[in-house]
């Protein structure tokens, strides 16, 4: 029978694509009407960019992305903390990308139409509700706009990857409310702009507090970059992020002040955020870790399981290992609950401690750190923090994370080439 997923973002795509290479059948219903290339840029661990790689989609992938050589830490006086190679130039057996999320979403989405056909997907369709039957699941489906219903459909289980406001989340937990709110606000731009340190570097300069964070998407014909940038701030937890809209349009006077004299010498911070087209606020916010994602026939999947802050460039990575992990346990024990059970014992732990982990800032923890020890700066970093502290702080992330290079590169494909594929 027909595996049922709830949301065309990054994961249920991934999902949809992993279930096409083992043969299941699959359909997904997307509550918005139309698919479009919304978003700013992110990051693609190797981790995540083997799976895709693994999909047959490398070529696909080259074509939109950029492949990540270096993470960059700075204090906010714009002197060096650390540095390291990623991807490939660290000894990864594959790349890292910063690519920009929609594009990356297009490219998935067209994989799924151009391997499957265009009736897989329904657009303007939300997953309202869930019922077991005889041998499956049926699910409800409705217009979000209207509210009036779209029939039901039935099918053998139930994913719903329906993101960090995911309705069948809130469904299995009416108490939970509202997201988390960290009591930081993020404004997010992209900025035509020169190329700075490698050209294809991730750069983080200040402290939780106060943080500017940098990175190309793409190159310009002019020999520059695109820009993707962010600015965060920390608010008092009075402060009214409730009444905001996800995609409210930013103010560059609610920000841009704050980091008015941040002109470092690899790149000026006050130029780069002036140039962007358009700013956009969000709030920095996650989910509190759950004891479960598995109930019966359907599940959880990417940030309807397990919404994270978006340090360490992570989110989209593990909705796409979530996918693959989903994908080989069905193949394993078919479209059933016991397959849905052995996901959630693979990945949920694993993930809730990249959560928490999240929330002590993860790799990022350096930046306050430093400033903490050197408030006005430093001559040399090694006055402040040895090289064998940033080491170990830099690879205890990686292993949480699950992307330490030698785990990494000597651990069989999560979903192999050839396997049975029990019925339902």
């Amino acid at each position: 029978m027909t595996v049922l997923i709830a949301g065309a973002g990054v994961g249920g795509l991934t999902l949809a694509l992993s279930l096409h290479q083992i043969g299941v059948p699959f359909k997904i219903f997307e509550a918005v009407s139309e698919l479009r290339p919304l978003g700013v840029g992110i990051n693609l661990q190797p981790h995540a960019v083997r799976e895709v790689f693994e999909l047959g989609l490398e070529a696909e992938i080259d074509k939109i992305g950029l492949k990540t050589k270096e993470v960059a830490y700075f204090s906010a006086q714009g002197g060096l903390i650390w540095s390291e190679p990623r991807g490939r130039d660290a000894g990864y057996n594959w790349p890292q990308y910063s690519i920009h999320r929609g594009k990356f979403q297009m490219m998935l989405r067209d994989a799924v139409i151009e391997r499957c056909g265009g009736d897989v997907i329904t657009a303007g369709a939300a997953v309202s509700g869930w019922s077991d039957t005889a041998d499956g699941i049926a699910i409800a489906l409705e217009d979000r706009k209207t509210g009036g219903s779209l029939g039901s459909v039935d099918g053998a289980i139930l994913v719903a990857a329906d993101g960090i406001n995911s309705t069948a989340r809130a469904t299995l937990f009416p108490d939970e409310g509202p997201a988390t709110w960290s009591g930081t606000m993020m404004w997010r731009g992209m900025t035509d702009g020169p190329r700075f340190l490698t050209g294809r570097s991730m750069a983080m300069a200040g402290r939780k507090s106060r943080k500017f964070v940098c990175y190309p998407i793409a190159d310009t014909p002019d020999g520059g970059s695109r820009i993707n940038w962010i600015c965060d701030l920390a608010f008092p937890p009075d402060y009214p992020w409730l009444e905001q809209d996800w995609n409210r349009p930013g103010t560059l006077t609610d920000f841009l002040p704050h980091f008015e004299d941040w002109h470092f010498d690899w790149l000026d911070v006050p130029k780069i955020i002036r140039g962007a087209e358009a700013v956009f606020e969000y709030p920095m916010v996650d989910r509190e870790p759950l004891n479960r994602w598995t109930h019966g026939r359907m599940t959880l999947l990417g940030d309807a399981a397990h919404a994270m802050y978006p340090i360490g460039s992570n989110g989209a990575s593990q909705a796409i290992l979530d996918a693959r992990v989903l994908a080989r346990e069905i193949r394993a024990h078919g479209p059933l609950p016991e397959a849905l059970e052995a996901y959630d014992a693979a990945r949920r732990e694993t993930v809730n401690a990249l959560v928490v982990a999240n929330r002590g800032d993860g790799p990022d923890k350096v930046l306050d750190i430093v400033a903490d020890r050197a408030p006005d700066g430093f001559g040399h970093i090694e006055e402040v923090m040895s090289r064998d502290e940033l080491v170990d702080h830099a690879d205890s992330y990686k292993t949480i994370a699950g992307f330490d290079i030698e785990t990494l590169n000597t651990r069989p494909p999560i979903l192999a080439a050839e396997g049975p594929r029990p019925a339902a």
